[in-house]
């Protein structure tokens, strides 16, 4: 397996690097029939691409998608779904004297362990500009789930270094995490980590955090026992993504500090008669299987590895050296990973929905 797709019935493949001609995506799976144009997707796209605002890297890339196959008079045909986006504003004069270098905390040194050869051209495969090509994929299935389904699903800055968001995520809506560059909710908060960003920009460093993620209205019943697992499939999904280090679902982490008297959650039956749990620790998934609670995560991200403040490496010859690094990149990846964790998580829960389907239909 070359590593480059995802998904079982819901299957996406990506493809292009960071300075190459394009970064598009192939998407095998989708129901035919679901309303979806070149601008629905463009939503998505725009909230992740570079330039949007003094926080992230000042590259000009309009990312706009085309779609190439498998949409029809407005509609998916059931076919695969072609989508590109072409790069304009590429720069590989920024990266000449890294070429020869490793650079810290980068994947220079394991893609030349690897391969034996490397595009160094912005970091080529191993950039985030591929995320470009997730977020078109997900948008198709973010936009299925919530008008078939009626699902929800939104991420949100909750912490950027010691900067933590005081909000319950049941309150927040999509319109509030657009309120802020920073995409935290928390408004009081929000202007904090902005300011925390903008001084470690100022110093040539970067800053790390946290995206808490929501999932409202997933039906119950997906996730499959012992090794596909809703939230060991979501776990994958964010670990793939760059600069993500840690993954939590529920109280996750927090989980260690309480009795199981404590963490459990109760269940109780509704005038209805249907049955739903009155605390919601587990994140919404139970035995790895979904309970019809809102689904909750978490994902870590690491400081921006290139930084312009100067760093010890060596050459690839073996040769210390000082490094400090130029180019265009962001301080803090936080801001534009958010629509990049929505995408992730609606490849997930669109995928298990088709699984869970074909099983149960």
């Amino acid at each position: 397996m070359s590593g480059n797709s995802f998904g079982h019935l819901f299957r996406i493949s990506t493809f292009g690097e960071s300075h190459g001609g394009a970064v598009g995506v192939v998407v095998d799976g989708c129901p035919p029939g679901l309303e979806i144009s070149e601008s629905d997707i463009q939503v998505e796209l725009d909230r992740r691409k570079p330039g949007q605002s003094e926080l992230t890297t000042p590259r000009k890339e309009e990312d706009t998608i085309k779609i190439l196959s498998g949409v029809f008079e407005g509609h998916t045909t059931g076919t695969p779904i072609l989508m590109l986006a072409h790069n304009k504003d590429v720069k590989s004069e920024d990266y000449n004297d890294l070429k020869d270098l490793f650079r810290p905390s980068h994947a220079d040194f394991t893609y030349q362990a690897k391969y034996g050869r490397r595009d160094w051209r912005g970091s080529g495969r191993a950039s985030a500009r591929e995320t470009l090509a997730r977020v078109a994929a997900g948008a198709i299935a973010k936009r299925y789930l919530k008008e078939k389904l009626g699902v929800e699903i939104l991420s949100y800055v909750e912490q950027v270094g010691g900067i933590k968001a005081e909000i319950a995520h049941s309150s927040v809506s999509s319109k509030m995490v657009e309120s802020s560059m920073v995409r935290c909710p928390d408004s009081e908060m929000a202007s904090k980590m902005i300011d925390l960003i903008k001084q470690v920009q100022s110093e040539g460093d970067s800053i790390g955090g946290i995206i808490r993620g929501v999932i409202r209205g997933a039906p119950r019943g997906l996730g499959a026992p012992v090794f596909d697992k809703l939230h060991a499939d979501l776990g994958k999904a964010m670990l793939s993504i760059n600069a993500a280090k840690g993954f939590d679902v529920g109280s996750g982490f927090g989980s260690i500090h309480l009795r199981g008297s404590q963490h459990n959650d109760p269940f109780e039956a509704k005038d209805d008669g249907t049955v739903h749990a009155r605390t919601n620790n587990a994140g919404g998934v139970l035995g790895g299987i979904s309970s019809g609670e809102t689904i909750v995560f978490r994902v870590a991200f690491k400081p921006v590895a290139t930084i312009s403040k100067e760093q010890d490496t060596v050459s690839t010859t073996g040769t210390p050296v000082k490094l400090s690094a130029a180019g265009r990149h962001d301080p803090c990846v936080l801001p534009r990973a958010v629509p990049i964790v929505d995408a992730m998580a609606a490849l997930v829960i669109m995928d298990h929905y088709l699984r869970h389907k074909a099983q149960n239909s």
